[in-house]
């Protein structure tokens, strides 16, 4: 189930492609604090289409493919980590229009002080492959490129029991190229600001082993 409020109203109702990562690797590298992480994820297209083109429910008529590659510096209670991530998408099987490949970059650079871990956080999604239209839509492109930047900060407390983390991010750059005026919404992209939360809470784990008895220094 799907829906956004006014201005504009949407519902969908429907299933999302399902999401799989069938490979994944990870690397630490020695005592350096150094982690790297490698894969690839997917998106189905199983999910619930609907409309003439296929895009009036929450589903893609498409594959996605996702590649990507983490970096992290864990040591000293410093996260610093890079994570790139690739999607790749196919031809709609609806229109068999292609929208070109985007690229995220997510930026975190947190310090834990005790119970508290703050630090500044920030993205980058583009664009980066041309659109390939179809005659489904008489050769009209919707957007060829586009590119978003945000910066922000990230606060978090950990209670003990769970964990409460806080992100705030505002775009502080966005532009589009290349559409086709007669194929809304042509390159038009706007920015904005983003808030969101994220409490853990670990509800159940195995109870530690038990200590084996040691043995007495001394014997008689």
């Amino acid at each position: 189930m799907f829906a956004a409020g006014g201005p504009v109203n949407v519902e969908a109702s429907g299933m999302i492609n399902t999401f799989i990562a069938p490979v994944e690797l990870s690397w630490k590298l020695g005592d350096s604090g150094f982690h790297v992480k490698t894969g690839l994820g997917m998106y189905v297209p199983d999910g619930t289409v609907t409309g003439v083109n296929g895009l009036g429910n929450v589903g893609n008529a498409w594959w996605t493919f996702m590649p990507e590659f983490v970096v992290s510096y864990l040591k000293d209670g410093w996260n610093l980590t890079a994570n790139i991530y690739d999607e790749i998408n196919t031809k709609s099987t609806v229109t068999q229009y292609r929208s070109g490949d985007i690229l995220h970059a997510e930026f975190t650079a947190t310090k834990t002080i005790g119970k508290w871990t703050f630090g500044p956080v920030a993205y980058y999604a583009g664009q980066v492959t041309d659109d390939r239209s179809s005659a489904f839509y008489g050769g009209a492109l919707n957007v060829n490129r586009y590119n978003i930047w945000a910066m922000g900060a990230s606060l978090g407390y950990n209670f003990g029991p769970a964990q409460l983390t806080v992100w705030a991010l505002d775009e502080v750059s966005a532009n589009a190229s290349s559409g086709t005026p007669q194929l809304p919404p042509g390159p038009i992209i706007t920015k904005g600001f983003s808030a969101f939360a994220q409490l853990s809470y670990r509800l159940w784990a195995p109870d530690e082993p038990a200590s084996a008895p040691k043995s007495p220094i001394y014997h008689k």
